[in-house]
């Protein structure tokens, strides 16, 4: 993962470009991901804000985590599609959603977080590390 990843939106209006951090490849299960997704978790992945060109208009929603960090999520304002969020604590980087990505073999998750939080229907991967909650 130290080449150039890109994706898109499902309209293609909102593209980008990464250079991706390979150790923040995560699956989140936590209710406000498994919620703003539709899904049993969010895969994302971790980019340097920097290194990162997205073009394309979003819309943004932002809430508190737990931890009271404020995470703001970004949104094709066309077709809905979750792009990446934000989150105070690592506000040198965006999180960009791995659903989103052209080359889908570009996402390998490297842990699971939250995994206490996982729904009964979608078990946990045991080949990665898993943390019951937020790992410090």
């Amino acid at each position: 993962m130290s080449t150039k990843i890109t994706g898109r939106c499902l309209c293609g209006a909102v593209e980008y470009q990464a250079e991706p951090v390979p150790d923040l490849a995560v699956k989140c299960f936590c209710a406000d991901c498994r919620k703003s997704s539709g899904g049993a978790y969010v895969a994302h992945l971790g980019a340097v804000k920097s290194g990162t060109k997205i073009t394309g208009e979003v819309v943004t929603y932002q809430h508190a985590t737990d931890s009271g960090n404020q995470v703001t999520k970004a949104f094709c304002p066309t077709c809905g599609s979750q792009v990446y969020s934000t989150n105070s604590s690592r506000q040198d980087m965006l999180f960009l959603r791995a659903s989103t990505l052209d080359d889908e073999t570009a996402f390998t998750p490297r842990m699971s977080v939250y995994a206490s939080r996982a729904p009964s229907w979608n078990p946990i991967d045991t080949d990665i590390p898993s943390f019951a909650e937020m790992p410090g």
